[in-house]
């Protein structure tokens, strides 16, 4: 007597099929509207896996834009220093900031540029990154005169591009880490900025593998940005001349 006819008899064969022994269960029947039904809920998890590795490595490349020693950096009118906050949240100092403010100093003792722009955020009075990078560099010897604030530098896109469409700049030096550098020079060159990245030291932390995996997405944003979106900055203004 076969399983199946062993399970019939038993009556097994009438509980739901959830319930049976797994040799008592009918085969599932997949229609072709089911099997559509899962196609298409596949495509989205497709499409953003293929624009996650398309993202990255297309970013990723231009890291061949920078440099890691002072010395093989071109002669440029000004460096942009990327911002970010002088202190972890919960207190401590950030070294992804004392590693850009170390070689942002050493870029400009170098005579590697006349002029530092430091470009942040300043969402409100009692945050205020550009000023807090300028105060930082004066104390490491920049004199002050030669140091300018971008307030509007609320993210790499807007800091970038306001280089060129404020400051002037179609070419430069972009100061901050590596990863960080790849996607600021794409954004440049996407919108004719000749920018060569200075890489500050990198920071050998836990809290530097939460920034770089955020950085993955990053990097998907700017491609959407640049070759899909068009984006401007959200604050432009008056001219700054260098």
């Amino acid at each position: 007597m076969g399983k199946r006819e062993e399970c019939r008899r038993s009556g097994e064969k009438s509980l739901p099929r959830a319930k049976r022994p797994l040799l008592c269960r009918e085969p599932t029947v997949w229609s072709s509207k089911k099997i559509a039904k899962m196609a298409l809920a596949l495509i989205p998890m497709l499409a953003l896996a293929f624009l996650t590795f398309y993202a990255n490595l297309h970013v990723l490349a231009y890291r061949q834009y920078s440099k890691n020693q002072v010395g093989d950096l071109p002669v440029e009118r000004a460096c942009l220093v990327l911002g970010t906050s002088k202190f972890l949240v919960g207190g401590g100092e950030n070294l992804f900031y004392s590693y850009r403010m170390e070689a942002a100093s050493e870029a400009y003792a170098a005579g590697k540029c006349a002029k530092l722009v430091v470009s942040g955020d300043n969402r409100h009075k009692s945050y205020n990154e550009p000023q807090t990078m300028k105060k930082s560099l004066v104390e490491r010897g920049v004199p002050a005169d030669d140091i300018f604030c971008d307030y509007a530098g609320e993210r790499t896109f807007d800091s970038v591009v306001r280089f060129k469409h404020i400051f002037g700049q179609v070419s430069g030096i972009v100061i901050s880490q590596e990863f960080h550098n790849a996607r600021a020079i794409y954004i440049g060159r996407a919108n004719g900025i000749n920018l060569t990245g200075f890489n500050a030291r990198e920071v050998t932390t836990d809290k530097s593998f939460r920034t770089e995996l955020r950085e993955v997405f990053s990097r998907i944003r700017a491609v959407i940005d640049v070759e899909l979106l068009h984006s401007e900055p959200r604050h432009y203004g008056d001219k700054i001349p260098l």
